[in-house]
């Protein structure tokens, strides 16, 4: 790319992303047509939000469970359009019934849009997005899926789910480079979503929804070195495991259940995300703690200055509530939590 970059940028690099956008159709279960590359799951969510047009009274909801950042988006569009937000409180150890019931029961008349999680970030619970899309869509209200910790943590079917919108890292559980992210967007939709940066695919005489691939495809001058790479990260952390990919998923979901075991025990078993809802991570409520507006819990400080131990605590609901969240890939071993679950002895 540095060598040639005209060559490289004009003749060589459509034909590239277009195979990795084949490879990754196939992991996905999606029509490559229907994808888009962009840098992080937040920003697909932002493109969907900021690509949407609401009015006043109009109602965008939203969970307790949301991540920070995606929140953030709906806030900034609900202010400037005077549109509304509803939020759906739903307890950490729910069944997977329950928060469906909770999200539908909270949909309004004027819901235009949700925006839910696949796989929450602070409590890593698995959203049972299949019937909370269908019951969606039977009220004629989209859904916008973040899908940031799903990709190569669970099976994703996008064509099957059917979400009008749907936005996944690849530079969490595929393992790709950061930077590395799709945004899918069901056919019908296409014509209403444009990047975040409008740049040389934007036509505006154009009305086709095959534009929308085309608008995502140049935003000015970037490094498309990690999405390049994402065909070869899904390849390569399939080669880790003799079952492949379902093996890799299989496999951490085993890992983090026996790991989580001993580290409830530890911590005297408090409220966790229920097994049955869990995939890759694993979620406890620790004891109110952490510091109003602070940048991260002194906790995790103590646990990696003093124990060589990095483990993500984070508040949730609100401070000083708090949870501390396990994960498992390949390269843990059951070790990690004893080292983990020895220091939390030691430092509660």
């Amino acid at each position: 790319m540095e060598r040639q970059p005209v060559a490289f940028m004009q003749r060589e690099l459509p034909e590239i992303l277009d195979d990795v956008r084949g490879v990754l159709g196939g992991f996905v279960g999606a029509d490559p047509a229907d994808l888009a590359f962009v840098t992080n799951a937040t920003s697909g969510v932002n493109a969907v939000l900021r690509s949407l047009q609401f009015e006043p009274g109009d109602e965008l909801l939203v969970t307790d469970h949301a991540y920070p950042a995606c929140r953030n988006a709906v806030e900034f569009v609900a202010r400037r359009t005077g549109a509304t937000i509803k939020v759906a409180h739903i307890p950490l150890q729910s069944t997977s019934e329950e928060i469906a019931d909770r999200l539908i029961e909270s949909v309004g008349d004027r819901t235009r849009l949700t925006l839910i999680d696949h796989v929450s970030s602070a409590t890593a619970v698995v959203f049972p997005v299949e019937r909370i899309v269908r019951e969606l869509a039977a009220r004629d209200v989209d859904a916008l899926v973040d899908g940031a910790h799903a990709p190569g943590m669970v099976p994703v079917h996008l064509e099957e789910l059917g979400a009008a919108y749907y936005t996944g890292n690849c530079h969490k559980w595929m393992c790709a480079p950061k930077g590395a992210a799709f945004l899918h967007v069901r056919p019908d939709r296409q014509d209403r979503v444009v990047p975040p940066v409008i740049s040389h695919g934007y036509d505006p005489n154009a009305t086709a929804a095959s534009d929308f691939q085309q608008m995502f495809a140049w935003t000015g001058t970037t490094d498309p070195t990690a999405a390049m790479s994402i065909g070869v990260a899904i390849e390569t952390i399939a080669g880790y495991h003799p079952g492949g990919w379902p093996g890799v998923m299989k496999a951490n979901r085993n890992l983090v259940s026996a790991g989580a075991s001993l580290v409830a025990e530890a911590l005297g078993n408090p409220g966790r995300t229920p097994a049955a809802i869990s995939g890759s991570m694993v979620s406890f409520e620790l004891p109110p703690g952490y510091p109003e507006k602070a940048a991260w819990d002194p906790l995790q400080d103590r646990l990696l200055f003093e124990y060589q131990v990095e483990v993500p605590i984070i508040p949730w609901p609100h401070p000083p509530r708090r949870l501390l969240r396990i994960s498992a890939q390949l390269y843990n071993d059951f070790d990690d939590y004893r080292a983990l679950a020895a220091a939390l002895q030691s430092v509660l």
